[in-house]
C-alpha cells in the first residue's frame, strides 16, 4: 500500500492541481474496477504519472493475490481431510487447545 500513500502525500501537496484530480480519478475507477481511459495519463507531468502507473502496478498485484486467495478458498475446503489456509483467530485456536488437553 505504498502507493496509495504516496499518492495521497501528492494529493495533499497539490490540492487544486488536475494531476491531483485524475488521480484520485484513476483510484476510484481502480477500486469500482471501472474502466479507465489510459490516454488521460499521459496529461501528467512526469512525477504524477509515475505515482499513476505505480498505483496501477500495487493494484494489479493486490488484485492477483486477492484472486488466488479465493482460488485456495474455493478448492481446498473441497479436498477430504483439508486443513484451513488461514490461521484460526486466537481465541479459536485456545478453545481448541483447551479441548485437547481435557
Amino acid at each position: 500500500m505504498n502507493a496509495i500513500r504516496k499518492v495521497q502525500r501528492y494529493i495533499r501537496s497539490h490540492p487544486d492541481s488536475n494531476a491531483s484530480a485524475l488521480l484520485v480519478q484513476l483510484a476510484e475507477h481502480l477500486a469500482e474496477e471501472r474502466a479507465f481511459p489510459v490516454a488521460k495519463l499521459y496529461e501528467l507531468e512526469l512525477e504524477a504519472f509515475e505515482l499513476a502507473v505505480e498505483l496501477l502496478r500495487e493494484w494489479r498485484l493486490d488484485r492477483y493475490y486477492a484472486t488466488r486467495l479465493h482460488l485456495l478458498d474455493e478448492i481446498v475446503p473441497a479436498a477430504p481431510h483439508a486443513h484451513p489456509l488461514r490461521p484460526a483467530p486466537l481465541a479459536a485456536r485456545a478453545d481448541d487447545a483447551a479441548l485437547e488437553a481435557a
